[in-house]
């Protein structure tokens, strides 16, 4: 994984191969699906690399041994709904995690986030947050998300995204710069429709209903 700062992009031949098959106009529904989940895993263990932990004892079959729990509550906050797709293969790797839906859609006139569903407040907040989402364009729905998240009480948030505009890191560094992201693929800029290039157009559809 390349760093920079607090920006972190995956760099694997594997991953690589995923995201050509995903930005590929070609590609159906099946083969997109399958590749947001294990880049998801990828991006999960990278971000996962220094959780706290807890030295235990384990009775093997032959003797007794030293080892080690992770000892931290985490949350998935999927951004509905392109972020769906990322949860069911993190889950796959850690099926502790708690999971809480936060539903955002992007006003077309403002391209600010307006959001529709959240009940955060309804539970305990998560020692440490991962917001997913595939696509890290303008940074208005990551931003509102970290936003609600902090208010929420949460001291730990991670941003995992498949890919980012640099204008959507820029605004995500700028307004919250203790999250650190990761990424799959920095793209190039934003269009007249603030969609990213090359990206891979509509998440959502493409995982979905495309």
């Amino acid at each position: 994984m390349k760093t920079t700062s607090h920006i972190h992009l995956l760099d694997h031949p594997l991953a690589n191969a995923f995201l050509s098959d995903i930005r590929d106009k070609h590609a159906g529904r099946a083969v997109v699906r399958q590749r947001v989940r294990v880049l998801a895993q990828m991006l999960f263990l990278e971000a996962t690399s220094n959780l706290p932990s807890r030295v235990v004892r384990v009775a093997t079959p032959l003797t007794m041994t030293c080892g080690t729990h992770i000892n931290a509550d985490l949350g998935l906050v999927p951004i509905l709904r392109a972020g769906l797709g990322m949860v069911d293969g993190i889950l796959e790797l850690w099926s502790d995690a708690r999971v809480f839906h936060l539903g955002l859609y992007r006003n077309e006139q403002t391209l600010e986030a307006i959001e529709y569903y959240n009940k955060l407040h309804h539970h305990k907040p998560v020692d440490i947050a991962f917001i997913l989402d595939p696509m890290l364009a303008t940074g208005g729905s990551a931003c509102v998300a970290a936003q609600r998240l902090k208010s929420w009480g949460v001291k730990h948030i991670k941003y995992l995204g498949l890919f980012a505009a640099p204008e959507g890191v820029k605004r995500l560094s700028t307004e919250h710069p203790d999250i650190p992201i990761y990424l799959s693929a920095l793209d190039s800029h934003l269009n007249s429709r603030s969609y990213i290039v090359p990206g891979l157009g509509d998440a959502g559809d493409r995982q979905f209903s495309g």
